[in-house]
C-alpha cells in the first residue's frame, strides 16, 4: 500500500490518535513515511505543536516548523468548524480541485520514492468541503483505500456503519475499521468491535484502547 486515507465517522473520534499510532508503527518497521492533512480548521499558529498537524509531524519524526506545517497542511483556517464554514468566515472557499491535485501529486511522489503516505482527513466522512463535495468525495477522487475510525460510545454503531456505507457508495475501498475507545463510556469496546465486524465482512475491525496523552 503506497497511500492510505484516515477518516472517521465524526469529529473528535480519535482519527489523529490512530494516525499517530500508524505512523509510529510504520517507522518502527523501517518504512519511510510521509504525511498530509491538507485541510485543517481550528488552527492557532501560537499552539502549532498541539494541533493535529503538529502531532502528525512529531509522529513522523519531522520537526515542527512553519515550512513543515505548510507542506503537511497547506489549507488552514482559524474557526473550529467544517472546512466550508471555516473558510467562509475568512471570505474564502475551499479549493477542492487544488486539494485533490496536491494530494494526488504527493501520492505519485510516494510511489516513486517508495514511501508510505498517510493522508488524514478533516472531521467525519460526510463533512462538507464546498457546495457539493464532502470528504468522502475527496477520498473517492484520490482512488486510495480508507481506514475508517469509529468510536465506542452509545450510538457509534449506527454512525460508523453509516460512514462505511457512504464510502462504499462512492466505491472507496475500506482497508480496515478501527474502533477508538471513547473515554468514560460504559459500552464494552470488544462488543462494539464484534457487532461492527458482522456488518463489514470481510473488512478487518480492530480496537484502539483509550490512552490519554
Amino acid at each position: 500500500m503506497v497511500a492510505v486515507f484516515v477518516t472517521a465517522s465524526g469529529t473528535d473520534i480519535g482519527k489523529t490518535y490512530v494516525a499517530e499510532a500508524l505512523l509510529r508503527q510504520w517507522r518502527q518497521s523501517g518504512r519511510l513515511v510521509a504525511v498530509l492533512k491538507p485541510l485543517l480548521s481550528g488552527y492557532d499558529p501560537a499552539d502549532a505543536a498541539s494541533s493535529d498537524t503538529g502531532r502528525l509531524l512529531t509522529a513522523s519524526g519531522v520537526a515542527i516548523t512553519p515550512e513543515s506545517i505548510d507542506l503537511v497542511s497547506p489549507w488552514r483556517y482559524a474557526a473550529p468548524l467544517s472546512p466550508d464554514m471555516a473558510a467562509a468566515r475568512e471570505g474564502k472557499t475551499v479549493p477542492v480541485d487544488d486539494v485533490i491535485a496536491y494530494c494526488a501529486a504527493a501520492i505519485a511522489e510516494a510511489d516513486e520514492s517508495g514511501m508510505s503516505l498517510l493522508i488524514e482527513g478533516i472531521g467525519g466522512v460526510m463533512v462538507p468541503l464546498d457546495d457539493t463535495r464532502t470528504v468522502a468525495d475527496l477520498i473517492a477522487a484520490l482512488g486510495i483505500p480508507a481506514i475508517l475510525v469509529g468510536g465506542s460510545y452509545l450510538g457509534s454503531l449506527s454512525h460508523t456503519l453509516t460512514a462505511y456505507e457512504a464510502l462504499r457508495a462512492r466505491n472507496v475501498t475500506v482497508d480496515s475499521v478501527i474502533v477508538s475507545e471513547t473515554p468514560d463510556c460504559d459500552v464494552p469496546l470488544d462488543e462494539t468491535r464484534d457487532v461492527l465486524a458482522r456488518f463489514v465482512v470481510p473488512v478487518p475491525v480492530e480496537v484502539m484502547p483509550f490512552a490519554p496523552r
